[in-house]
């Protein structure tokens, strides 16, 4: 993901040879020259940041990639919001949400909350929104997330979108008055609160409803910011919200996200002072980062994980015996090597599917993937051939080729299984242009070899790194894995009230995972941040963006 300088790393005999060559891929702007959009600049006390296009239309239930994510909290004000520090759930549209049996729940808002056209946000512009997020017909990538709540089977009877709905909205909602509405479970899940800060959640405007297209058009939130304008491609303007009452009021005069498809130029953009704010640090430039920006720099841990699916929909990865090819592609790849000389200590390799800021009680486990995880390249060779091999003699890997300096890793990786099974053609990268056309393809079912699927966490929980991947219809899904054993764990685990136990349960699901293998676990990612010497007060969160609302214009 660089534009400017090509790297190449050859490790000893011993090991393997990575041969991670530059290129353009990362989520960079259109005009190479100046980053794009002159019309703004950190002049004017707006920050200009390194943005890729989200994948669809900015409908919070619609929205489960990062991109997209990262417009949504800036713009969405939800009943919880997460702390910036520690990703503790705290209450923020809300003003209480109570429960005496842990399945059901009543829920105030603060009163004289407004929308950023200036029209109410009250009970019913959440159970609307939760209602539209559920129905099958409005074919809303999160819809799983409303699946716990009673009446949810009945609007969303099957994932096939062509399924008759025998509802319309969900019988376990009810508006109680403007400022309250009760929320009742199919079962006892006493940590779902904590989930409410996910944007999936967030309430919806009456325009959403009465003129949808004009919605999609320039998306109305709640938020700290509201949206400006938008050229997709381009770039999108974001400017204060008069109307917020929270906790999180910009320090700066709005924000300039501008469209990068190359993180090269953005970071070339980022030296000459033409770009503030870049969260996607070109791997081949993390050697010379600090050098190059000195203190604005920052490289923390974040809710990432790495990884690659398997497409699971495809006969040939799933047959009977692929378990151990799947499982012998693991044990194929030198983590280490790979961390360590292209991603300069940025990444750690995964011991689990979760992510270290976790911690042991919140269900991060260093040793839970044990070899499965670990490279060693007899095994890994014998597995894959008892197995029956890579299916028509080798695979590709698929990635998005706009960001993240995926083509380097990719190259990385193939290399390494290449070498195992001492084939230089057994695994090749297969780039797409672009992250949104990337998803959409995934979405699609489209994908015939295995393909990146690196998570970011919605919410600080082991819940969100397992349940929307691998359960049997999951909003993320995307290798349409399905297991009734890990189902039934996540049913138990979501419905134990004691915090410890459950964290067990997701783990046990977890192992049977590991042990099915429909993805591949890699790395943990750190949130990487630098900015210009025009701003300041440039932090970032534990789910890795950066806390735009306090940055400030020098």
């Amino acid at each position: 993901m660089r534009g400017a300088k090509s790297a190449k790393w050859v490790v000893g005999a011993a090991v393997i040879a990575l041969a991670a060559t530059a290129c353009s891929s990362s989520d960079d702007s259109g005009d190479k020259k100046s980053g794009g959009n002159k019309a703004s600049s950190s002049s004017d006390g707006v920050v200009r940041a390194w943005w890729g296009d989200p994948q669809n239309p900015l409908e919070p239930a619609n929205t489960n990639e990062v991109q997209g994510g990262k417009v949504l909290d800036m713009i969405f004000m939800n009943l919880k919001e997460y702390d910036p520090k520690t990703g503790k759930a705290m209450l923020e549209a809300a003003d209480s949400i109570t429960s005496t049996d842990q399945q059901n729940f009543t829920i105030k808002i603060k009163p004289d909350l407004k929308f950023s056209d200036g029209t109410p946000v009250t009970a019913k512009s959440f159970v609307d929104a939760w209602n539209y997020g559920a129905l099958v017909t409005n074919k809303q990538l999160n819809a799983y997330f409303f699946a716990d709540i009673q009446g949810y089977d009945a609007v969303h009877p099957s994932d096939d979108p062509t399924a008759k709905p025998t509802a319309q909205t969900m019988s376990g909602l009810k508006v109680v008055d403007d400022h309250t509405f009760t929320v009742a479970l199919k079962q006892k899940f006493s940590t779902w609160p904590d989930r409410l800060g996910y944007k999936a959640f967030a309430p919806l405007p009456a325009e959403f409803f009465s003129n949808h297209a004009a919605y999609l058009a320039k998306p109305v939130g709640d938020g700290p910011y509201m949206i400006e304008s938008y050229k997709k491609g381009s770039s999108m303007k974001l400017v204060p919200n008069p109307n917020y009452t929270g906790p999180s009021k910009p320090k700066n005069k709005g924000v300039l996200l501008k469209v990068y498809t190359s993180s090269d130029t953005a970071y070339a953009d980022l030296q000459s002072g033409n770009l503030d704010v870049l969260d996607d640090i070109p791997a081949a430039d993390l050697s010379h980062v600090k050098s190059d920006l000195s203190d604005r720099y920052l490289n923390q841990p974040a809710g990432i994980i790495q990884t690659f699916s398997f497409p699971m929909y495809e006969k040939e990865w799933s047959k009977p015996g692929m378990d151990k090819v799947r499982l012998g592609i693991s044990m194929a790849i030198d983590r280490k090597t790979i961390t360590d000389k292209i991603f300069q200590g940025t990444r750690t390799p995964a011991a689990d599917l979760t992510s270290p800021v976790l911690g042991a009680a919140g269900g991060y486990s260093d040793t839970l993937a044990g070899d499965s995880v670990k490279y060693d390249p007899a095994k890994a060779k014998q597995l894959i051939q008892e197995g029956g091999g890579l299916p028509g003699g080798h695979m590709t890997l698929g990635y998005n080729a706009d960001s993240g300096s995926h083509k380097e890793w990719v190259d990385a990786v193939c290399n390494s299984i290449n070498n195992v099974l001492g084939d230089n053609k057994a695994c090749v990268g297969a780039p797409t242009g672009t992250f949104a056309d990337f998803r959409n393809q995934i979405t699609k079912g489209q994908m015939k070899q295995p393909f990146r699927s690196g998570w970011q966490m919605d919410y600080p929980l082991i819940d969100d790194f397992i349940t929307p991947l691998y359960a049997t219809g999951g909003s993320s899904n995307d290798s349409k894995y399905s297991n009734k054993t890990v189902d039934n764990l996540i049913n138990q685990a979501n419905a134990e009230a004691d915090t410890t136990k459950s964290v067990q349960l997701y783990q046990q699901a977890e192992t049977q995972i590991l042990k099915d293998m429909p993805i591949v676990p890699l790395w943990y990612q750190n949130a990487q941040c630098g900015w210009s010497d025009k701003v300041s007060n440039v932090t970032v969160n534990s789910f890795s963006y950066p806390v735009f609302t306090d940055i400030t214009v020098n």
